[in-house]
Parts: structure tokens; sequence; C-alpha cells
């Protein structure tokens, strides 16, 4: 059995690597940082690629894609800090929509002019929407207080976990590559601090926690676009271990960059912001952790080896 995600699968989400490596530095983030959050020029951008329409069916004019797909892309978006609520939008709000037969507006969706957010009441807020301004811990974001009518679908919360957990993995990756990067520059003793083994060991700890992260995460994928019974146990383990790698690599990149590493003239804050907004977001840790011990110890997911491929 294959388990390696097909090479064509992985192709856009290389392509939206290299363009959004190109269009959303550091240097952008800072930009809107200071001007307001948001860019026309950038959603324009994403549009031209498709992505809103990634989960929108071909009729209405989308690309008809599946949920793997979108965690491939909301990756990405973790990866660069993405500040335009495309994920909340294309790929949490839209398969909502299908699933309840809401349609009317894909096509719009689809060509950028729509951006639909999903609110849920376990968040206490959502991205992007109307209503009374919330401050955010991540600069970037841009929150309104959660309106009365607010779904408490399990469906759209395992969605919005499924997501955010993609993000996160993404925010590991890219906090795991600044530190990596700066142990090579920093020096202590006359030699790059990359080179000791304490910091050898600390970085290789965050690999590892990504290595776990990234399977779980592919797997509770298919499980929701499958409809699987076992789906929101998936969700829920994946979202525990991307945060827990998220807040891994931001601790130890922080450690990496030394004193200074706090501060707002490194980078590694805009990330470690993010990762600290989402992994309280769709279900905190605690919440996640209920829902995983209720379905083991509970019966209603038996382990072993003898259960893994039933």
């Amino acid at each position: 059995m294959d388990f390696l995600i097909a090479p064509e699968r992985l192709e856009l989400a290389e392509a939206v690597r290299d363009y959004l490596s190109g269009t959303h530095g550091p240097e952008v983030l800072r930009k809107l940082d200071a001007d307001g959050n948001r860019d026309p020029a950038i959603w324009q951008g994403l549009v031209e690629m498709g992505l809103p329409g990634l989960l929108v069916p071909e009729e209405e004019g989308g690309l008809g894609m599946g949920l793997l797909d979108a965690v491939l892309i909301a990756r990405e978006c973790g990866r660069f800090c993405l500040a335009e609520p495309l994920v909340e939008s294309a790929y949490v709000s839209v398969p909502w929509m299908i699933a309840r037969g809401d349609t009317g507006r894909l096509a719009e969706v689809a060509a950028g002019e729509f951006r639909p957010i999903a609110a849920h009441s376990i968040n206490g807020w959502h991205s992007d929407g109307d209503g009374g301004p919330l401050h955010s811990v991540d600069p970037l974001r841009n929150l309104a207080q959660l309106p009365g009518d607010a779904s408490d679908d399990p469906q759209l919360l395992d969605l919005g976990a499924l997501m955010a957990s993609a993000q996160l993995v993404g925010l590991a990756e890219a906090m795991l590559d600044q530190a990596v990067e700066y142990s090579k520059l920093r020096e202590q003793f006359g030699q790059p601090v990359g080179g000791f083994q304490a910091i050898k060991h600390k970085l290789a700890d965050v690999a590892v926690a990504l290595e776990f992260a990234r399977p779980v995460l592919w797997r509770a994928a298919q499980a929701l676009e499958d409809g699987a019974v076992s789906a929101s146990l998936h969700v829920s383990h994946a979202k525990l271990a991307a945060s827990d790698a998220a807040y891994l690599a931001g601790e130890s990149a922080i450690q990496v960059h030394g004193a200074m590493g706090y501060t707002y003239e490194v980078d590694l804050h805009f990330w470690m912001k993010r990762a600290w907004a989402l992994s309280g977001a769709w279900g905190s840790r605690g919440f996640h952790a209920r829902r995983v011990d209720a379905a083991i110890i509970g019966g209603d997911h038996p382990i072993g080896p003898q259960n893994t491929f039933a």
C-alpha cells in the first residue's frame, strides 16, 4: 500500500510556495502590519492562481479538487504567514456551504468576488466579518464579534480545525527553517551555534515533531473527505499534533535566536503569533484532547495493530 501523496497533487502546492516566496516575504508582512493588514493586489494574485475556487465544482468555475489538496495549500499559507483569509473563506466555508446545499454563490467565490466567512460558536469571533473589531495576538488577523446566528455544526468545526492544523504545520516548518538558517549565522566561541550539540538536538526535536504531525494531518483530511465515522477523532489528533509541533518550533526558534528572538525586529514573531492564535482557534488543546480521550477510552475507536487497518 502506497501512503505517499501523488506527485501531481504536490505540484500545485509547490507552485503556490514558489509564488508566495516571491510575493509574501517578511518585508510584505511588515508593510501590511503598518498599513491595515490587507492589500487587494495580494488577493488578486491568489485569484489568478485559481486558489479561491480550489474546492468549488468545475461546473461553477472552480477546480473541483479535494480536502487533501486544500490542506496542502493551507500548509503553504501557514508557511508564508498569509494575511488574506483564503483558508477560512475558500477551504473552510466552501465545503461547508456545499455540504448544506448552499451553492448559489460558488461561482462568485471561484472568481474571487465573494469571500464567505463561516462563524462557529466555539471560537467567539470570526475572521474578516461584519461586527465590532476584536484584538488578536496576531496583528495580521482581522477579527469581528461573533454574530448571534453563529453555527454549532460539528462538520464546520472539523473543517476549521483541519485547516488550522494544516497552517500550523506550515508555520512550524517555517520557524524551523528560520532557526536553522540563523544557527548558521550566529557565532559563539568562534563558531556558528548550529555546530553545538544542544542546538542540533533542539532543532532535531522539532523536525521529529513535524514528521509525526504531517501523516496525521494527511489522514485527517482523507477521513473527512471520505466521510469516515472516525473523521472527528482524526481531526482532533491532527490539531493536537500540529499545535504541539508549532509550539515547540516557536520555543526552539526563540532560544536559537537568543534574547533578540522576542523582539519585533526579528521576523520570527509574525509566525509565532499566528501559531499562538491558531492553536487556540477551532477548539483548544483541551477540547481536542477530550475528543481523543472519549473516542479511545470510551471504546468507539479501539486501538492496537489488529484495528489499525480494519
